[in-house]
């Protein structure tokens, strides 16, 4: 199971309606948007599996997060 930390910013540009979110996924260098939080995280989850079935399809690698990769412990 793969698990990627998924960030969530309001979109403030006015050429959006109020109420649209940013999903992005640094890990991974995606990003896509949806209205409200839901809305942001099942476009996020849709991308992901899009994104996975187009790695898995050309036999790419899918990259994996580090466990220690937000821990607070320097070294």
């Amino acid at each position: 199971m793969h698990r990627y930390s998924i960030l969530f910013e309001e979109i403030t540009d006015p050429e959006f309606p109020v109420g649209w979110y940013y999903a992005n996924m640094p890990t991974l260098n995606l990003t896509t948007h949806g209205k409200g939080l839901e809305g942001a995280r099942a476009t996020a989850v849709d991308l992901l599996q899009l994104w996975f079935a187009e790695k898995r399809a050309h036999g790419e690698d899918i990259p994996q997060v580090p466990s220690d990769r937000y821990s607070s412990n320097p070294g």
